[in-house]
């Protein structure tokens, strides 16, 4: 058979699955779908890069996930060698999902249908800090006495000797990870090691599927590129998917980063050697500098804030050095020796990198820096591949423009390149509502606050609570939070805070709450139904000036062409990011509240910000959103949140 024959095949299998296989399972076909499964199918087969932009609710995982098995068909027709296909993506979440979830239902429909007799399984792939080394964790089990320690933590490490994953060990204390954790230097050269046996099953035809995070993708390519052993097999193919954050993973990977816990960690392993002065001196002098790490991460604080506390711990380690040498375990001095050079680098002047700070995993901050041009970088370790890449994700072009995406990561002038843009199947004209105040806050009036709380509160009062509102900085979280908590209203109000998967479940738990929010609230949840009736976000997402942003204003002629290339669309898909967080399923209904004086009809961003959005209808009327909440809600809707007497602040 021609290689034309087994590519129509291969496009064939796609309608089948999607037009026969799904639909006998109760799913909807979707035509946007299938289409963006066939766009995905034909980067494969040319071996180019795909950009795909893809709406919410079509279902892009699946696309994806047939359009790979159609792939590894293809390639089996035309006698081609068993490779896996490689899925990224950033949240753990997904990636059990697409392991557990996604990929079991397609193979079961395909089985059933005697497309494969195999099931089509998938790995999870980590880098060696994940798994246990059996080596060092019985080297550790001989050195403790388990009946003094934590009961909790030592169940999780004698459960190692049944699971190599040590994430799937609960209670077990970062000390003991550090310490049975396969080292970078693997050569323990024990036959029966469960690592290398892993590594061995993985290489197999066993996992046509192989699933890793941004981070490992990364840290596979630089070691491709520098000559070094692969971390990853070689892929046929490679999805990246939520591909908006590839760039930011791409700033850490090919920089340095300062956590907090990289601080303490250090402070930690001196006091257990007894290294008690120069524990105690690092702990002092690094105190104000932890403080500020540990507070909410404000855009507002950039890294010079950070800069002047980091003179006097980065001195304090230079000296430590000298005075341990020799004296530390291993691990000790390695974690000493890599924290101070960290620490000279953001103390010295480089005029070749940009030093930044940004939000880490704990909502504090972390610090960063990075060459002031990655795309390089990019170029010679990722895109140098003869392998496709399908990049998706719903926030990757601005309308149908993709060119703030590829200008961050070096594919302006690639000709591999194509782009798609797949539009969502919802029906927003019917079921979401645009409101404009006819006369927002002023944001530089002296009563901003209080006025920007009112108008919330007249909201919430239209559509009976069922409310998240997004902020762009704790301190004007905090600063409505405080008004909303002196009105009395009758709706319980969350604040999220460090505990977020614990509040956001209390407020999917509590019908007709109200969610304050920010950070990772803009991308990072999912409240379907009637939780999130009413999406309110007072101030449009622009990102405050850093290092990064002055870097990239010298590339331009003006101020003026600068935020029209750059700082307009960066808002548009955060902008498109926290609109996302309104309707989840083709049922979903909800207002959405747009409270910032620059965007409505005649000011300087009512046209980008209606851009980046999908067409719904639209309104200044409070009464034309009551009316909407009327007639888009049933009757239990207006028996949720009204009826409580009691409100907690938390």
């Amino acid at each position: 058979m021609s290689t034309n024959d087994n590519r129509k095949n291969s496009h064939n299998m796609i309608d089948h699955i999607f037009q026969d296989l799904l639909p006998a399972r109760g799913m909807t076909e979707r035509p946007e779908q299938v289409s963006l499964s066939h766009l995905m199918l034909d980067a494969m087969l040319d071996g180019s890069i795909a950009l795909c932009d893809a709406g919410t609710g079509i279902g892009k995982t699946y696309s994806y996930l047939a359009a790979g098995v159609a792939f590894h068909r293809f390639r089996t027709a035309c006698g081609q060698e068993f490779c896996p296909i490689l899925i990224s993506t950033s949240s753990i979440a997904l990636q059990n999902a697409v392991q557990n979830e996604y990929l079991p239902l397609l193979s079961d429909v395909l089985i059933e249908d005697g497309l494969t007799d195999q099931p089509l399984c998938a790995v999870i792939r980590k880098g060696k800090s994940h798994y246990v080394c059996d080596h060092r964790l019985e080297r550790r089990l001989g050195q403790l006495d388990l009946s003094k320690k934590n009961w909790k933590a030592g169940k999780a490490l004698l459960s190692l000797r049944e699971q190599l994953d040590m994430d799937s060990a609960d209670h077990l204390s970062n000390y003991d990870r550090e310490r049975v954790c396969v080292p970078q230097i693997c050569d323990c050269g024990q036959e029966d090691c469960r690592y290398l046996t892993f590594l061995e099953e993985c290489s197999g035809r066993d996992f046509p599927f192989q699933i890793c995070n941004h981070n490992l993708l990364l840290a596979d390519a630089i070691h491709r590129g520098t000559g070094r052993t692969p971390v990853l097999p070689d892929a046929c193919a490679i999805i990246i998917d939520e591909a908006h954050k590839l760039p930011e993973t791409a700033r850490q990977m090919f920089g340095t980063t300062l956590e907090a816990q990289d601080i303490r960690i250090l402070i930690r392993s001196l006091r257990r050697e007894k290294f008690l002065l120069a524990a105690e001196t690092l702990a002092e002098l690094s105190a104000s500098l932890l403080r500020m790490m540990a507070q909410p991460f404000e855009d507002s604080r950039p890294f010079k804030c950070f800069a002047r506390l980091l003179i006097a711990p980065a001195r304090n380690l230079h000296i430590i050095q000298k005075q341990l040498y020799g004296l530390l375990k291993p691990s000790t001095h390695s974690q000493l020796k890599k924290l101070s050079s960290t620490m000279a680098l953001f103390t010295e002047e480089h005029a070749d990198l940009v030093f930044y700070a940004m939000e880490d995993k704990r909502g504090g901050t972390m610090l960063c820096a990075v060459a002031a041009d990655m795309t390089a970088q990019l170029r010679s370790t990722l895109w140098n591949r003869s392998s496709s890449v399908i990049l998706t994700s719903g926030t990757l072009a601005v309308g149908k423009d993709f060119h703030r995406f590829k200008e961050e990561t070096g594919l302006l002038a690639d000709g591999r390149v194509t782009e798609s843009v797949s539009a969502s199947p919802f029906d927003y004209k019917a079921n979401c509502l645009l409101y404009l105040p006819h006369h927002p806050p002023e944001q530089t009036g002296s009563g901003y606050f209080d006025e920007l709380a009112a108008e919330i509160a007249a909201l919430l009062d239209a559509c009976w609570g069922h409310a998240l509102v997004l902020f762009t900085s704790y301190a004007a979280m905090s600063a409505i939070k405080e008004r909303l908590a002196e009105m009395n209203l009758p709706w319980t109000i969350f604040t999220l805070g460090r505990n977020a998967v614990h509040t956001t479940q209390q407020f999917k738990d509590s019908p007709g709450s109200v969610l304050l929010a920010t950070g990772a609230a803009w991308e990072g949840f999912d409240f379907p139904g009637d939780c999130v009736s009413l999406l309110i976000i007072p101030r449009l997402p622009f990102s405050h000036p850093d290092a990064l942003k002055e870097k990239k204003r010298t590339e331009y002629a003006d101020l003026r062409s600068f935020i029209r290339a750059v700082v307009v669309p960066e808002m548009q898909i955060k902008l498109k990011q926290g609109f996302g967080r309104a309707i989840r399923t083709e049922t979903d209904t909800c207002v959405v509240a747009i409270l910032d004086e620059r965007a409505v009809p005649g000011q300087r961003h009512y046209e980008a910000m209606l851009t980046a959005l999908p067409e719904m209808q639209m309104t200044n009327s409070l009464e034309d959103v009551v009316e909407f909440i009327y007639r888009v809600k049933g009757p239990d809707y207006f028996k949720e949140g009204p009826g409580q007497t009691e409100e907690t602040m938390q």
